[in-house]
């Protein structure tokens, strides 16, 4: 059966700007890698907390440290599948390169729209904005339901596609200017907000879409050179979501175990008890590597769990390809259900609640959600309704305290929010509609690292004055 999908089309290296495109030996998606390696979005990840606060050691991971992770992980799933599907004839040595490099990019930028204070964050901005539409009508602004609904279900993976094709600016105001592929990639839910797909979820904490309207027509753009449909995922981006997943379900139990949040030893035994005799070998090379006896005792403790770590994403990577292979036609048509960890659901189910229990309801992270509820409801509060119920004129007057306000913000995310992208040509502030103006303050708001964030709701309530450069 022929499959509806083709790799010709879906390693598609089209750009929205023509540009030099891969130079020497480098394919389309190294270049990618290439070009926003060093940029201030994937800095910006070294401020950003992964689940703890951020520590003044190198005990636990960032946001940054956990980026990196799966960079290497999907690049191993890439090529994987790639090499599987060039046994079968599907795939030439040259395109499991690009895949590899493909799922590498990706997953190195899979978090750049994430707002401070990890995914609590988004929920914050999601309640905030539930809240306010209900005393505002969002009619009376100007904003039709699914602008309303692109900030009441705000989602980082959303904002994420577009830092990377917006506001991440190189020379204009196309952003990176990734191929088409890599961004289709970063699309896990390739719908719009008002899609019968976010719709039908009845838990709103769960309602999940894939691109603003602002992005839209952009989006159609690049599901023609995929050859995707509305609502039909990339198959690289099954791989992408696994691969962030088997990072941070293994990673979480280390930098809990790491913290004293979890007693490894007797969490193991339990899941060894549980799951030993249907993952023998799994279960058996984890204990076959014993840790050197002369090692302190608690490297000890660490290197056991260090192991289950190792162990555990090696296993879950092989168990990824199976299924992605098994299931290759199904994927391949757009009809694949579920995800590729799916096979493993219950051990992974297990291996969740231990961190559930034991480290995500800690002082240490409960704390941090309680700062972040706090310093972003406040930054929401302080600039939203000045900068969105005012005039222009107002805006320009730095005299008054919306103009002070409108003035903190990024020269960058007011360059983007004044561009017309119809007619390539610079906006007035009084042309730029509601809708942007939230983008713009969003933009900024989300953008923010979690110390920048902190210091700035400090300032902003008199707690701290401002020092030089500290905003």
């Amino acid at each position: 059966m022929r499959e509806k999908l083709n790799w010709n089309q879906l390693l598609c290296k089209k750009r929205q700007r023509d540009g030099l495109g891969a130079a020497g030996s480098r394919n389309a998606f190294e270049a990618d890698y290439d070009r926003i390696v060093g940029s201030s979005s994937v800095r910006r990840l070294q401020d950003k907390a992964q689940v703890f606060p951020l520590q003044e050691n190198d005990f636990t991971r960032t946001r940054l440290t956990h980026s990196m992770e799966v960079a290497a992980m999907a690049y191993s799933l890439g090529k994987a599948i790639g090499l599987e599907l060039e046994k079968r004839g599907i795939f030439q040595r040259g395109q499991t390169e690009e895949l590899s490099s493909l799922m590498r990019v990706t997953g190195l930028i899979h978090d750049l729209g994430n707002p401070p204070f990890g995914h609590y964050g988004e929920t914050v901005i999601r309640s905030w904005f539930r809240d306010w539409f209900n005393k505002v009508n969002p009619e009376k602004l100007g904003l039709n339901p699914q602008q309303a609904n692109d900030f009441q279900y705000f989602d980082g993976n959303v904002q994420n596609l577009r830092i990377v094709t917006k506001l991440q600016t190189l020379n204009d105001a196309l952003g990176a200017n990734f191929t088409y592929s890599t961004l289709a990639t970063i699309m896990k839910y390739p719908w719009s907000s008002v899609s019968s797909q976010l719709v039908s979820e009845k838990d709103v904490k769960k309602r999940k879409f894939g691109y603003f309207v602002s992005e839209q027509g952009l989006v159609r753009d690049i599901q023609k050179c995929t050859g995707l449909e509305d609502g039909m995922r990339h198959p690289a981006t099954f791989l992408l979501e696994a691969a962030d997943d088997i990072i941070y379900i293994c990673d979480d139990i280390e930098d809990g175990a790491k913290k004293g949040y979890i007693e490894w030893d007797k969490k193991y035994t339990q899941l060894k008890e549980t799951y030993g005799d249907k993952h023998k070998k799994l279960f058996a090379d984890i204990d076959s590597k014993i840790p050197d006896e002369n090692m302190d005792e608690n490297e000890k403790k660490a290197a056991r769990v260090r192991n289950f770590r190792n162990y555990m994403q090696g296993y879950l990577l092989n168990s990824v390809k199976k299924v992605f292979i098994d299931n290759y036609s199904l994927i391949m048509n757009g009809e694949f259900k579920g995800e590729l960890l799916d096979i493993e659901k219950d051990l992974i189910k297990d291996i969740k609640k231990i961190t559930a229990k034991n480290v995500f309801s800690c002082h240490e992270v409960l704390s941090l959600e309680l700062v972040g509820d706090k310093v972003i409801k406040t930054l929401l509060n302080e600039f939203v309704p000045a900068i969105c119920t005012v005039d222009a004129k107002e805006l320009e007057d730095v005299s008054n305290r919306a103009g002070k306000l409108y003035s903190l913000i990024s020269p960058n995310f007011k360059y983007i929010a004044s561009h017309d992208y119809a007619k390539n040509r610079k906006k007035e502030l009084e042309e730029i509609s509601v809708y942007d103006k939230l983008h713009l303050i969003v933009d900024y708001i989300s953008g923010m690292t979690d110390s920048y964030a902190v210091n700035l709701y400090k300032e902003l309530s008199g707690i701290k004055l401002p020092g030089k450069g500290s905003t």
